[in-house]
């Protein structure tokens, strides 16, 4: 597929010829510097979600109640910061700088398909749809768009149900990087079929799970309350808070978190190939790595009239 505009000013016209040895463009490559925020904001992620168990019983954080809070007020300044860097990495490839406008188009609609999604099912013994289409969108555009995806579609889920409050830079730090994991799975470009979205959907359940976990471990500290056997003590030995949490997430939320492992897995097996099938086509189609080239307009050559003959 060729696409070709002419300026209006230079009268050039613009060739956009997508890479033919490249199965799908990737809406947000990620350059040096937007990896390396990248781990940043997960090791910072990794503190803010683990600091219970990661400070030391003599710290002063090991003992504040004001740490979530804490973190919950850094979180957004840095996401923020992550997002912005991300969107130049077409500069370190060589391509646009920033987020053009057809990327700026598809997040904005997969990201309020996401957040439509997930009113649907949010109450319900855990039956969240959001989550399937996470796992495919991230898998399709990658690691890059996925974040960035990620922390969208869970603001503007948010602000639909009314869930904004300060576990929600958490929330968008935790479907970010699902979103990202799902990008980062092998065979992006030979696996195709069934076996793809057998993977889609047991990467799906584990994920989701796991984001049912580090989301009890951020709210655990002051959700639990203190004086039961599944509460947070502060200064407390890691065992001894770990195997706590352990049990305050068996207790209260594993059952929630299964029926949306569950249905992340289901709706990827059902629904996977035709919205696989479809978000590779929009890729495609959007061509957002095809290398621009000007070349000068054809010459035209205006006929001379012949003179009558004697």
């Amino acid at each position: 597929m060729t696409a070709r505009t002419t300026g209006p000013a230079t009268g050039r016209t613009t060739v956009r010829t997508p890479d033919p040895t490249a199965d799908l463009a990737r809406p947000v490559p990620l350059g040096r510097r937007s990896t390396a925020l990248l781990l940043l904001t997960a090791a910072l992620g990794v503190v803010a979600f683990g600091w219970p168990l990661l400070a030391s019983p003599g710290s002063g954080l090991a003992h504040s109640g004001d740490a979530p809070w804490l973190f919950a007020g850094l979180l957004p300044l840095l996401l923020a910061v992550v997002v912005a860097q991300i969107s130049e990495g077409r500069v370190a490839t060589g391509g646009q700088a920033g987020l053009e406008a057809k990327s700026v188009a598809l997040l904005g609609v997969l990201a309020a398909a996401g957040a439509a999604l997930r009113p649907l099912g949010a109450g319900t013994a855990g039956l969240e749809p959001q989550f399937f289409l996470m796992v495919l969108a991230g898998r399709v555009l990658g690691p890059g768009f996925g974040f960035v995806l990620g922390n969208v579609s869970m603001f503007a889920s948010a602000l639909l149900t009314g869930g904004v409050g300060p576990w929600l830079p958490f929330q968008m730090l935790a479907m970010g990087w699902f979103c990202m994991g799902a990008g980062l799975l092998p065979g992006p470009e030979r696996l195709r079929g069934r076996r793809e979205l057998w993977l889609l959907a047991v990467y799906g359940a584990l994920s989701a799970e796991l984001y049912g976990l580090v989301m009890d471990l951020q709210g655990w500290p002051y959700i639990a309350g203190l004086g039961t056997g599944v509460s947070f003590v502060p200064g407390a030995p890691l065992r001894t808070n770990l195997v706590r949490f352990l049990a305050y997430h068996l207790s209260t939320a594993m059952a929630w978190d299964i029926s949306r492992s569950t249905l992340t897995a289901v709706l990827c097996l059902s629904l996977g190939r035709p919205l696989l099938h479809a978000l590779r086509r929009a890729s495609r189609r959007a061509a957002f790595d095809a290398p621009t080239a000007f070349v000068p307009p054809p010459r035209t050559t205006t006929p001379t009239a012949t003179p009558p003959d004697p």
